[in-house]
C-alpha cells in the first residue's frame, strides 16, 4: 500500500522560515502530481501548492512570494519551504499524491498523509 508521511511541522514565530518534507513509501512508478494542503482550525480545507512531475507548479495566492514547492521524483518526495511565516498559515498540512502508478500497474486516483501541525505565534 502507498503512504504518504509528511514532517517539519512545530511551533514558529512569525516571521520565521519553516521546511516541510513528505515522502511516498511503497511500490510506485510514477507519480503525476504532488503538493500540500492545509487545514486551519474550524476551516476547510485548502490547496497551497502542487507541483507536476515536469515541473510546473500552482500556489494559492495567500502564499505566493513566501512558499516554495519542490520535489524529488526519484525519491517520490515533495518539499515545501515555508519563509515570512503568518499567524493565518497556522494549520495542519497535509501531502497529497495524485495519479499514482504503483504495483502491478496498480493505480491510486489520491492519497493522503496524516498531517504535520504548522503553529505560528505573533
Amino acid at each position: 500500500q502507498v503512504r504518504l508521511v509528511e514532517s517539519g511541522g512545530r511551533l514558529v514565530q512569525a516571521g520565521g522560515s519553516l521546511r516541510l518534507s513528505c515522502a511516498a513509501s511503497g511500490i510506485i512508478f510514477s507519480i503525476t502530481a504532488m503538493g500540500w494542503y492545509r487545514q486551519a482550525p474550524g476551516k476547510q480545507r485548502e490547496l497551497v501548492a502542487v507541483m507536476l512531475s515536469g515541473g510546473s507548479t500552482n500556489y494559492t495566492d495567500s502564499v505566493k512570494g513566501r512558499f516554495t514547492i519542490s520535489r524529488d521524483n526519484a525519491k517520490n518526495a515533495v518539499y515545501l519551504q515555508m519563509n515570512s511565516l503568518k499567524p493565518e498559515d497556522t494549520a495542519v498540512y497535509y501531502c497529497n499524491a495524485a495519479g499514482v502508478r504503483g504495483f502491478v500497474g496498480i493505480r491510486y486516483p489520491e492519497v493522503w498523509g496524516q498531517g504535520t501541525l504548522v503553529t505560528v505565534s505573533s
